[in-house]
């Protein structure tokens, strides 16, 4: 059946293949036919989505090549990959745009920070609308960067962090610090790059929602003089577990069932950021000595110079016994959704902070490059957050005394747990 089709071009990290799979399943479900652009680097599995058309292109990096853990690293590869995907990425979308002749391409939608896509889709006289897969806050953070730089405020003291930037009041400067760490000149230049070419994109997809960040989306509409459409959250339409690039550990799900409920703080740090050894033995007895029942998500090679558990003190397992279950990779919608979870320590990601959210699960936050404080303020108004400080040291001390907070039983955490984001 002739019909309009999509053709969609997702960053290769599984914080923005998720969405844009969900993204893509939406539009499919109203009519569109749908065609995936890749990379052979993280490229999906085509078999878990056979209603969809899969093409891919080189990407000049090797087969081995593994996704970096550090901003600098994360810059690097995302301006490598930016350079090496215009002539693969313009010939696959025009050798589509020639022969496709079941369906009318209506536009191409690709990742916000794929910015060279948008001068080859002009090229074709194809109308390009961008995918913004963090919140609608940080993005403005972005915008800001010039002003920020101009000020000096971005190598703000630890003791201003607390504070408010002066003209920007919705700020904090423990909000910008985080642009300090890495080559802040090569970041700026990626980050300009990207603004620019969504502005002169045909629209922004917001994985977010009016009633959470309304005074944002208002903000961004008047600095960006395009359509902006917030019609997240995806997830709560399709799931995300057929875009995962790990296999989920559906096992954690039989261990939650025999947990009471709300008891449960589950960890997970994302699919990206990188601990080092004091830090995960930090968190195995901080998490230990609480003795609140833990779901942990230790990823493989999550500590540096590590594969998976074996710098886990002798007798830990042991120790914790049936109190703890420790996974690989788990389904993170299926245990948010769990009415045993209780409580979330969380990286700060966009897309988790967005599922819990939406399950009204209180969390733990410890913003990583990937997840600034942005959120967390995002966050507050609805449930609170108990906040670990990113970027030094913490403790198994103060890890314990977080958990207990929230899911201990004491009076702050019943709080949050009390409250919801309808």
């Amino acid at each position: 059946m002739k019909g309009h089709g999509v053709i969609l071009f997702p960053m290769p990290f599984q914080g923005h293949i998720n969405p844009m799979f969900q993204l893509a399943n939406i539009l499919h479900a109203k009519g569109f036919s749908i065609t995936i652009i890749h990379t052979q680097f993280n490229s999906p599995n085509p078999s878990n989505y056979p209603h969809f058309r899969f093409y891919s292109i080189p990407d000049g990096l090797s087969e081995n090549h593994a996704v970096p853990s550090d901003l600098n690293h994360i810059v690097t590869l995302l301006t490598t990959l930016n350079s090496n995907c215009v002539t693969s990425f313009r010939d696959c979308l025009a050798k589509l745009l020639s022969v496709n002749l079941e369906d009318h391409i209506a536009c191409l939608i690709t990742d916000a920070l794929w910015h060279f896509t948008q001068a080859v889709a002009d090229g074709l006289k194809l109308p390009r609308i961008v995918l913004r897969t963090s919140n609608v806050s940080s993005f403005l953070v972005f915008t800001y960067m010039p002003f920020l730089c101009e000020k000096g405020y971005l190598s703000a003291q630890d003791s201003q962090a607390e504070n408010q930037v002066p003209e920007l009041p919705q700020l904090k400067f423990k909000d910008i610090v985080m642009f300090e760490r890495g080559d802040l000149g090569r970041l700026r230049q990626f980050i300009a790059i990207v603004v620019q070419e969504t502005k002169a994109s045909s629209g922004i997809i917001w994985n977010s929602y009016e009633d959470l960040e309304q005074e944002h989306l208002t903000k961004c509409s008047l600095y960006f003089s395009i359509p902006v459409f917030p019609i997240g959250p995806f997830h709560k339409c399709f799931p995300a577990s057929s875009s995962s690039l790990l296999p989920q550990d559906q096992s954690c799900i039989s261990w939650l069932d025999k947990q009471a409920p709300n008891s449960v703080i589950y960890v997970s740090f994302g699919s990206v950021a990188a601990i080092n050894e004091t830090e995960f033995l930090e968190i195995a007895w901080g998490l230990a000595n609480s003795n609140q029942p833990f779901l942990w998500v230790v990823r493989p090679r999550l500590v540096h110079g590590s594969e998976w558990l074996e710098l886990l003190p002798n007798g830990f397992l042991e120790m914790v016994g049936e109190r703890a279950y420790i996974v690989k990779w788990a389904p993170q919608q299926e245990v948010l959704a769990h009415p045993s979870t209780g409580g979330f320590w969380t990286h700060c990601g966009w897309n988790s902070t967005l599922e819990s959210l939406c399950e009204g699960v209180p969390m733990i936050c410890r913003p990583s490059f990937a997840g600034p404080g942005r959120i967390m303020q995002v966050c507050k108004p609805c449930f609170g957050e108990l906040g670990l400080p990113s970027g030094i040291q913490v403790g198994r001390g103060e890890i314990e005394r977080a958990i207990r907070r929230l899911n201990g039983g004491e009076a702050e955490g019943q709080e949050m747990r009390s409250e919801s984001c309808d």
